[in-house]
């Protein structure tokens, strides 16, 4: 299983797959042929349905067009068998002969994978366990944590770069709640972060507590939509439940830097096992991928910081993901507005209420979280594409 550096990236939104990943991919592809003169570019599927909402084009042509100029082709119909999101690459000579092609996915998470080698990433594996299960029985042998095993596998280093992404998230909800106006896209959808913020503070204790948890979801997903600096966890369109979450504990429950660092890593965790055994993409299995697997890791992080145990961790961790199970990737108009920024909202909150509920157990149940990962991965590959970031279908198709 990759590094949860690979989980945790720290780039521009609005979308991990159909911004980050495409961009990515093109400037790979532009620096291994600086000797053409001109690129076309295919995109497919997915990336072709919502691509312009995304502003996967804009992506792609900022690192094409500094090298030579370029075109881009939208096949939306096309879905080639690896992945939905898939791009043709080609470098041309001046005589128009194909110098080089290259085919690319971007499987999510801002990650992306080459034709000739579909199975494995190209990043290097650093966990031996893959399974929460299996994690789970090493904390429990051995009286350590979950985020001590992220430690023991990643190395001391890996602090500061979870430091790096706790700023970056920080700073997010704090731009997010000083920003008002009109987000970019043409849907006309209003800032809500900063007057959630300001009526949630007029309440009494729990709706105001409630109702900052939503703020700061608001904040993360909104500079997100409007292309600010956000961290995917895991996603950039689910980027705004887990910093809501944590920095709703640290500013009101006032947890140390540390122990967010700690809460950080085994969110990564279980972020990583899910994106190692499943998918986070939801042109792949939906917005369950992408938000339920958010809510998933903010949940198993609040419960790291109330001192849940490694059962406790788990139980609600599979709370979050098995109650968004089926949900549908259904953005109207390709844009990551409706319904995606009121879900990071929703599923914020969500996470609060899982870890209380495992709170109140003693970890055991039914159904483990290695078991719902599983289902969500078959229950998304049984949804028709319709539902897939592709607009076609659900709230996208309402007029």
């Amino acid at each position: 299983m990759q590094s949860i550096r690979q989980l945790f990236k720290i780039g521009h939104g609005p979308s991990s797959s159909h911004t980050m990943g495409p961009l990515r991919a093109a400037r790979e592809f532009a620096e291994a042929h600086p000797d053409a003169t001109r690129f076309e570019v295919t995109l497919y599927g997915s990336l072709a349905a919502t691509g312009r909402g995304h502003l996967t084009d804009v992506a792609i042509l900022s690192a094409l067009r500094p090298v030579a100029p370029a075109t881009i082709l939208w096949e939306p119909e096309t879905f080639l068998p690896a992945h939905a999101n898939a791009m043709l690459f080609r470098a041309l000579a001046s005589d128009g002969s194909e110098l080089a092609r290259d085919t690319i996915y971007s499987i999510g998470g801002g990650d992306i994978r080459r034709d000739s080698d579909p199975e494995t990433g190209t990043e290097p594996e650093v966990y031996a366990l893959s399974r929460i299960a299996d994690i789970q029985q090493w904390a429990e042998k051995s009286g350590r944590s979950y985020w001590e095993y992220v430690e023991e596998c990643e190395g001391p280093e890996v602090w500061d770069y979870l430091a790096e992404v706790w700023r970056v998230m920080r700073e997010a909800v704090e731009r997010g709640l000083e920003a008002e106006g009109v987000l970019p896209g043409g849907l006309g959808v209003r800032r809500k972060a900063a007057s959630y913020y300001i009526k949630a503070t007029g309440h009494a204790e729990a709706l105001r507590s409630r109702g900052l948890v939503y703020a700061y979801a608001l904040a993360v997903s909104e500079e997100n939509a409007s292309g600010g600096e956000i961290v995917t966890a895991p996603t950039c369109g689910s980027c705004g439940v887990l910093p809501a979450v944590l920095y709703h504990l640290f500013t009101s429950k006032h947890f140390s830097e540390a122990r967010i660092l700690r809460a950080l890593a085994t969110a990564g965790l279980f972020g990583a096992v899910v994106k190692h055994n499943a998918s986070v993409a939801g042109a792949e299995v939906g917005c369950q991928g992408e938000v339920g697997v958010a809510c998933a890791m903010a949940a198993a992080a609040a419960s790291q910081l109330f001192g849940g145990t490694p059962a406790q961790i788990e139980y609600s961790a599979e709370m979050g993901l098995e109650h968004h199970l089926g949900l549908t990737c259904d953005p109207v108009c390709g844009l990551v507005q409706i319904p995606c920024i009121e879900r990071n909202a929703y599923a914020a909150a969500r996470a609060l209420d899982s870890n209380l509920y495992a709170s109140l157990s003693d970890g055991r149940h039914s159904v483990s979280f290695d078991r719902i990962v599983s289902v969500m991965r078959q229950t998304g590959h049984d949804l028709p594409s319709i539902y897939k970031e592709t607009s076609l279908g659900g709230l996208a198709a309402i007029e």
